[in-house]
């Protein structure tokens, strides 16, 4: 698996069922791809969609929130955005999955604006971390080598303190009232290695291979 495939997979693992999940644009669309057929869980899209689900190749007019084709289920219903974001801010999505640009050991996140540069901006991103029961970041560990996993967010935040798992090529961390904890290790790498690519502090007690990659490497 490539690096994005082993973060969509990981974060599927922590879907319930009857789960109502919101996914992000980016890597957060792929985790869709690995929830079993056998585990239901309803993706809600803030462009209007409860059901969303996986472009399946037909000729309609349907899209997820990031502008992608898509599809939706038996059952699914189309609601107007003012509905959909009555579902995020009061409180009614399980999850939310988000990239990120930085995130910090308080479990704060900054995803909306580089400082002069064109980005796509919040988006509805500022409601689902709020509204969303749990928020779970799924993104690469470094920027090219430059850390992404700060003691304290140096761009503009999208939130403070609301992230609750961050979920990397290298490893799985979790937001607690006492810091950051390291979870899990992909077996690619050694925790020396996520230390040394991680500014945050990390605590660490029991340290086990990340779900769903243990055979893959």
């Amino acid at each position: 698996m490539n690096d994005k495939q082993v973060i969509a997979s990981r974060i599927a693992l922590e879907l319930k069922d009857g789960d109502l999940v919101n996914l992000g644009i980016g890597i957060p669309t792929l985790v869709a791809n690995y929830v079993p057929e056998n585990k239901k869980v309803i993706f809600q899209s803030e462009n209007g969609i409860i059901g969303l689900g996986p472009d399946k190749g037909e000729d309609n007019y349907i899209v997820n929130a990031g502008g992608l084709k898509a599809s939706i289920i038996q059952g699914g219903a189309f609601i107007d955005s003012a509905t959909s974001f009555t579902f995020i801010r009061g409180g009614h999505i399980d999850v939310t999955v988000l990239g990120a640009l930085e995130v910090d050991q308080e479990g704060s996140i900054a995803s909306w604006i580089i400082p002069g540069k064109l980005v796509p901006g919040m988006g509805g991103a500022m409601d689902l971390v709020t509204g969303a029961k749990k928020v779970i970041i799924a993104m690469r560990h470094t920027n090219k080598g430059r850390v992404k996993i700060l003691k304290k967010c140096r761009l503009p935040l999208t939130a403070f303190n609301q992230a609750n798992l961050f979920v990397t090529e290298m490893a799985v961390m979790e937001v607690k009232e006492d810091g950051l904890h390291l979870l899990e290790v992909n077996p690619k790498y050694t925790v020396k290695e996520v230390i040394e690519a991680t500014e945050a502090e990390l605590i660490i007690s029991e340290v086990m291979p990340m779900k769903g990659v243990e055979d893959e490497n």
